[in-house]
């Protein structure tokens, strides 16, 4: 099988890391802070020292990094934390549905209201717009840093500028982004992100969690066991047991553990130019292909090495069927959880293709790619 569709989740896996991530598990399986004997102490130790990795990975040192499901998990969490009665939510028509259900949820509920600010042509929040966009009663902004349709990056740090010169939080979604491309959250102004494992972050799924300024004020919204304050019947408000209850998913820590120390090894510092080397290729051939729309095509810095596309008298899914069926080339169709971006881009119900590149993609895999689309297309 040749895959492409590594924005859904990263494959193949570097079994290094799986594999020194299960032995980690094996010699350290007592529960983390549920216990005073030594084996669930080095388990707790080894999670806080994650902990902190993680963060300092996202360019936040000394910030908060609270372990959760997945970046889903993660985004409603901080959404429906933050959000205050009465107040205004900004995001953007880019979002995924794991920002537009919980604020879809919380407008029908009237916690609050939203808005959502378009992108241009070149798949491209403007900062102008998000400041446009804001309130008097705006409480939070959330931004998609990379669409999983378009493979464009937004503006971070401009937006975060603004939303810190009127006090206002902003939250960013790094589902994509993370472990593809530096994000630097102290440097930008970022209050809080959310992150999976399972993508660029080369993990396992069913890890995945937050990153928040110790300041930031998250509400539970989930109350439980957490090792601590066991006598007091109230949930701790002290992080991250805060946002964490129950027992911690520790084989998926230990194994992201693992994987940071891949991604920051030195033979995978290039990989993302790799990446985006492939996708220019294929861009380029396909931008002469006939009967191919891409959707706001582009290559080089400011995007990763994802697109979207539709042939010409083919459905999607129909696209995605065949290649799969007829070549074993495993790609993602439909809406990919972000039906507006497909609406502003005149998809229609069906939605598009989408080709999203991982670091072990080969030039042989664009090429079985092209001649299977100029087959179909003809």
């Amino acid at each position: 099988m040749i895959y492409l569709d590594n924005a859904a989740t990263s494959f193949p896996k570097p079994e290094s890391c799986l594999r020194r991530g299960l032995e980690d598990y094996l010699a350290l399986g007592a529960s983390p802070g549920r216990g005073g004997y030594d084996a669930a102490v080095q388990a707790q130790e080894a999670v806080q020292d994650i902990r902190e990795r993680t963060a300092a990975f996202f360019g936040a040192a000394g910030f908060i990094t609270c372990f959760g499901y997945n970046a889903t998990d993660a985004l409603n969490t901080l959404i429906q934390g933050l959000v205050r009665p009465g107040g205004h939510v900004v995001s953007t028509r880019l979002e995924h549905n794991s920002v537009l259900r919980p604020l879809q949820h919380l407008s029908k509920n009237s916690v609050c209201g939203f808005d959502l600010v378009p992108f241009n042509g070149r798949g491209v929040v403007e900062p102008d717009a998000v400041a446009s966009a804001m309130r008097s009663n705006t409480c939070l902004v959330v931004l998609n840093h990379a669409s999983n349709v378009l493979g464009t990056l937004q503006p971070a740090a401009e937006i975060a500028h603004i939303c810190n010169e009127r006090g206002i939080p902003l939250i960013l979604d790094a589902s994509q982004s993370a472990g593809s491309v530096p994000v630097h959250m102290r440097d930008w102004g970022i209050s809080g992100l959310a992150f999976t494992g399972h993508k660029g972050l080369l993990g396992p799924t069913g890890i995945g969690g937050l990153v928040i300024d110790p300041s930031l004020p998250v509400r539970p919204t989930r109350y439980g066991g957490t090792g601590v304050d066991s006598a007091d019947l109230l949930h701790s408000m002290d992080y991250p047991e805060r946002l964490e209850a129950g027992t911690l998913n520790l084989l998926g820590i230990l194994t992201l553990g693992r994987c940071l120390e891949y991604l920051k090894s030195p033979g995978n510092s290039d990989a993302l130019c790799r990446e985006l080397a492939l996708h220019k290729l294929l861009l380029d051939r396909l931008s002469d292909m006939d009967g191919v729309r891409l959707h706001c095509p582009g290559t080089g810095e400011g995007r990763l090495p994802l697109f979207s596309f539709n042939l010409k008298d083919w459905q999607p899914s129909d696209v995605g069927s065949v290649l799969d069926g007829d070549y074993e080339i495993a790609v993602r169709t439909g809406l990919h959880c972000a039906p507006l971006v497909h609406q502003d881009l005149d998809n229609g119900p069906k939605g598009s293709v989408r080709i999203s590149l991982g670091p072990f993609n080969t030039q042989a895999d664009i090429e079985a790619l092209l001649e299977a689309l100029k087959a179909m297309a003809n």
